[in-house]
């Protein structure tokens, strides 16, 4: 995909128009052979919008260029939430050592890799997009001058080359998972999904798998906080599928997150979704049900 002449040139040309127009702070990226890496700050929540840009735009000029239709990407790209400060330098550190991985350049030799942040981090004319605070930072405090690059690079060498250093890296890696950070930061982030509700995937960026389960566990915290409220026993809910219990929980996770129907009614025992939707509205159409909801909501916060 990237191999052909000038096609990584021509993203990275596509890397810099997006990083501009959409206003990204980009610390870190790599081109490969068949895929990329891009660590990225947004000001707003356009990250969907950009990498469609990004994407489509330097498939565009690949295409045009070669005669060529389709689309060499497979799939949506996947991104991860990642903490500020220590974990998004270590995730920079790991895309800057993937050409080493991948065996293309010595361990001494990582800034060798052309297509990528590393040697532009080092040349004098660097772009301003590109951000050169956080790696610096995360490898101990270094100065952005030639001596400070000098010691970076070193610093990428003893990762590549320790075992435990290339262990505590590998921990970090973003293959896996949706959020790279504390568990407190994590917390926060499925706090962020289940508010969001359906905007967060538009917002992140993440796979759509990644952002549902952080909905489904949201929607679970939420539904057992109601419940411990209401003092109503989840492991032995009535059978009836519009018993109150079951209505007056199914109407406040309505009114105080983006539940789905379908989850609601299988989480409640209510049969089919469009059943959820029904009992609760018949149960917000009754005063003593609204004055039920809204005191539940209240004790417990929402």
């Amino acid at each position: 995909m990237f191999e052909g002449k000038g096609a990584a040139e021509a993203f990275e040309r596509a890397l810099a128009e997006a990083a501009v127009r959409f206003g990204w702070r980009v610390h870190a990226y790599v081109v490969m052979g068949n895929h990329f890496h891009l660590a990225v700050e947004i000001a707003e929540p356009n990250l969907s919008a950009g990498m469609k840009w990004l994407q489509g735009t330097w498939i565009r000029r690949h295409n045009a260029l070669r005669g060529l239709v389709g689309r060499p990407f497979q799939g949506r790209y996947k991104a991860l939430l990642v903490e500020p400060g220590d974990a998004f330098g270590q995730v920079c550190h790991y895309i800057h050592l993937n050409p080493v991985r991948a065996r293309l350049v010595a361990p001494d030799q990582a800034v060798a890799h052309r297509w990528g942040s590393l040697p532009k981090f080092v040349s004098p004319k660097r772009p301003g997009w590109l951000q050169p605070e956080t790696v610096l930072h995360a490898a101990g405090g270094l100065r952005d001058t030639p001596a400070g690059w000098k010691k970076y690079l070193a610093y990428l060498e003893f990762l590549a080359a320790d075992d435990g250093a290339k262990r505590e890296l590998m921990a970090r890696r973003m293959s896996r998972g949706w959020c790279v950070g504390t568990d407190a930061f994590k917390q926060e982030m499925r706090r962020e999904a289940v508010k969001r509700g359906a905007d967060f995937e538009r917002f992140a960026g993440l796979e759509p798998e990644a952002v549902q389960a952080e909905r489904d566990r949201g929607w679970e915290t939420q539904l057992r906080a109601l419940a411990r409220r209401a003092k109503i026993d989840l492991a032995g809910l009535p059978a009836p599928k519009s018993h109150p219990h079951k209505a007056v929980l199914a109407a406040a996770m309505k009114q105080s997150t983006s539940v789905s129907n379908a989850w609601l009614a299988q989480r409640l025992a209510m049969g089919p979704p469009a059943s959820a939707s029904q009992f609760a509205r018949r149960w917000m159409l009754r005063e003593e049900g609204r004055t039920a909801v809204a005191d539940l909501l209240a004790a417990a916060g929402g």
